[in-house]
């Protein structure tokens, strides 16, 4: 940003403002433009009333909507699963085979089931879970569901997932296979590196719905026949999943038995051929469906429909919304990682099966002797319900380095529907089974979602596939919490609406809240432009002449303020989100390049100067570097994920640790004693107006559609633009907050 003079126009009135510091008028406008801005600023006493007048040119217009598009922040892929699968009834297998003859003493003798059932078909008594009285020594003394392996039972293996294209699904271009069918096998690919089970023996049969084909059922107890169907519904046609038509060849047969303790039976329904080789059926349908068209971010969505007789989910439908695979910006990773969500909740992670879950802690195999969990969630000291497992307690107790036994996993709780098949985004974000995916670099397959699937019973899990999610490592029980994500006791929140960058340092972003947020803010990337490892973002930006950014695969973003010497000494910068190169010198070590000057190194945790430039950059402590290993991107492929976490002598320890680290500020930089404790830079030019007139730039076409002393609208920022004068100064220092340590231009 330079200062010149004007020519058109922003007119900013002020009527009462009571600011406590002088105002000067300045102009301030964006690099490769001939589009200058100016502001005018009267200042009096009393209360504040804000109003902004703007008249811009067409040529103003047209770089502004440029410039709105660029900070508008990214979209992101929303599910809809518990929508959909509350409309689905899920069929599950009857305790006797379909298809057999009873005996005049009631006892079955099957006729076109197998010789021999396998020993873990039977029925098992269930054992009486625990008492909410007893949840909390329960959740202490039962381990983390391990994956016992016994001589006599065969391994679990993984899971044959089988996709199936139905026929009612339009014909496809040969762009949209092209893409479609990668992304599936992909997804499918990485569902069964992970998941194994105890395999289906021979072809996998569904099941008919005997309230479907059946229109009377035997219920006296004491006849040969008790709950097997004694008349057919002539109406019956054939079994459905969501909207989608099961063949028949899919479903086992049906019988009629007219009497009640007579063994004679009308085949209603032949058995089908059934699919070999198939633990899980995957109906793929390819619809632009009514839900597509109603909501743009919602891209596919799925449901479970069939169990088998243990609770494991059979079968599910995941539709696929066809303009996802037109669209130009359309990314591979993106809709494989969509997919794997969707799998996950077909395959179980489901509200509607959380009851269902098996305990196979006193088990000798996973699958396998299970009894019932009974309740698995409940609601915490909050009110907000939470997965109470093993599994699921001792994952999230290594990742924020907790011994809290109460530490269940929260699950997201919008608009007050309690139970929900999402985690809590202010606790788990990036998580695969967050409510929304947002930037394919930032999603992780992250080991609570497995420590979730361990605990259904139904599967063995390899956890050596789990990506570390970065989010909230270390920060302790309460982290996330709605008392906590305001009060800058974490680097992950923010707060203001300034710009910075997104915490994993790949993209910049803007401080801001959504809908899963509940108020909290976070630093979200920016729709376009905003990804530091994309080298042609740079011509984006045209901030490198003197910020000094450099994008490209090995780049990051950095809270700075840097600004070339040789610019007029009269501008002040606001501290941002910019991209330097990095390289690593070991773990949680590391240099950084500005642009025309050498390589300097940057100690974790600190502010340092960079030769040839006025201001600071702070280098983040553990978010770069943090493991041996790491390939840096390419321009077409988001950066690779890292591999899994080296584990930490001590959880108390570990967060102390992690604590020290992020209070050491550099020498240059004291601790402000107000009750924000950020950090400040002392010596910074007192240029107010020109720091005011960046901001106000940044804001006055949000403000200019409010209308005067009307509220603000949701998710326009994560303060309110209201008050007196010292809230306002609060919010144009607020807006300038780094995340790391607080580092900020106080002006004195």
């Amino acid at each position: 940003m330079y200062l010149h003079s004007s020519s058109v126009r922003y007119q900013l009135l002020s009527n009462q403002y009571r600011l406590g510091f002088p105002l000067s008028l300045y102009t301030v406008t964006p690099r490769h433009t001939d589009y200058p801005v100016s502001m005018s600023l009267s200042k009096n006493t009393g209360d504040v009333d804000l109003l902004i007048d703007m008249r811009p040119t067409p040529l103003a217009s047209a770089w502004l909507g440029l410039w709105l598009l660029l900070r508008a922040p990214a979209s992101f892929e929303k599910c809809i699963f518990d929508d959909v699968q509350s409309l689905v009834k899920v069929v599950a297998p009857p305790p006797w085979t379909v298809l057999d003859t009873p005996t005049s003493s009631g006892a079955v003798t099957p006729v076109t089931a197998p010789k021999s059932v396998p020993p873990y078909h039977r029925a098992l008594p269930a054992r009486k879970p625990p008492s909410p009285a007893r949840k909390r020594t329960y959740r202490q003394l039962v381990p983390p569901t391990q994956t016992p392996i016994h001589s006599g039972w065969p391994a679990p293996l993984p899971i044959r997932i089988k996709t199936w294209i139905l026929k009612e699904s339009p014909a496809l271009s040969q762009m949209e296979r092209e893409r479609l069918e990668p992304a599936v096998n992909e997804a499918v690919s990485t569902v069964s590196s992970i998941l194994s089970v105890n395999r289906v023996p021979g072809p996998l049969l569904l099941s008919r719905d005997i309230n479907k084909y059946c229109k009377f059922i035997w219920r006296n107890s004491s006849t040969a026949n008790y709950n097997r169907c004694g008349r057919a519904n002539e109406h019956y046609r054939t079994e459905t999943c969501l909207d989608v038509i099961i063949p028949d060849e899919h479903l086992s047969g049906c019988a009629i038995y007219p009497e009640p303790n007579s063994p004679t039976m009308t085949v209603l329904r032949p058995e089908g051929a059934g699919l070999p080789e198939t633990d899980f059926l995957l109906y793929l349908h390819t619809q632009s469906t009514d839900k597509c068209l109603t909501e743009a971010s919602v891209l596919a969505y799925a449901v479970h429909c069939q169990t088998d007789r243990q609770g494991r989910p059979l079968a599910g439908v995941v539709v696929i919304c066809r303009e996802h695979l037109s669209r130009e910006r359309f990314h591979h990773q993106s809709t494989v990682q969509m997919l794997v969500h969707e799998l996950f909740h077909a395959l179980g992670f489901s509200k509607e099966l959380f009851n269902t879950w098996r305990d196979c802690s006193h088990s000798t195999h996973t699958g396998l002797s299970c009894s019932p969990r009974g309740q698995v969630t409940n609601t915490d000291e909050a009110g907000q319900m939470r997965i109470y497992t093993p599994s699921v307690i001792s994952a999230l107790q290594e990742h924020l380095r907790s011994t809290d036994p109460q530490l269940g996993g929260l699950l997201e709780n919008l608009g007050g529907r309690g139970l929900s098949s999402h985690w809590e985004a202010r606790v788990l974000q990036g998580s695969i089974m967050a409510a929304l995916l947002g930037d394919r670099a930032l999603v992780r397959i992250d080991p609570v979602t497995l420590a979730a699937l361990q605990d259904t019973g139904w599967y063995s899990v390899n956890h050596s596939n789990a990506q570390p999610l970065e989010w909230g490592e270390g920060q302790g029980a309460l982290f996330g919490s709605l008392s906590t994500c305001r009060d800058n006791s974490s680097s992950f929140f923010c707060t203001g609406s300034g710009s910075g960058c997104h915490y994993l340092h790949l993209h910049k972003g803007e401080c801001q809240s959504d809908e899963y947020l509940e108020g909290c803010c976070i630093y979200k990337p920016l729709t376009n432009g905003s990804e530091c490892w994309r080298e042609e973002n740079e011509r984006v930006s045209g901030t490198d002449e003197w910020s000094g950014e450099i994008y490209g695969s090995d780049s990051r973003c950095f809270f700075s303020n840097l600004s070339k010497e040789n610019l007029s000494p009269s501008l002040s910068v606001r501290v941002v989100g910019r991209c330097y190169k990095h390289r690593c010198t070991g773990l949680n070590q590391y240099q950084i390049h500005v642009s025309s000057s050498d390589w300097v190194d940057c100690p974790a945790g600190v502010a340092i100067q960079v030769p040839g430039y006025r201001g600071l950059v702070l280098c983040p402590d553990r978010r770069l570097c943090r493991h041996s290993q790491s390939d840096p991107p390419t321009n077409n492929q988001a950066p690779p994920l890292p591999p899994g976490p080296t584990p930490s002598s001590s959880p108390i320890e570990s967060a102390q640790s992690f604590t020290r680290h992020h209070v050491t500020p550099a020498p240059d930089l004291t601790f402000d004693p107000g009750p924000s404790s950020t950090v400040f830079v002392r010596g910074t030019p007192p240029i107010v107006a020109s720091v005011l007139g960046a901001w106000l730039f940044s804001l006055s076409w949000q403000f200019s559609r409010w209308p005067t002393g009307g509220s603000v609208p949701p998710g326009s920022g994560c303060m309110l633009l209201q008050g007196t004068g010292t809230q306002i100064r609060s919010l144009l220092y607020s807006s300038s907050t780094a995340a790391e340590t607080g580092l900020q231009t106080h002006i004195h």
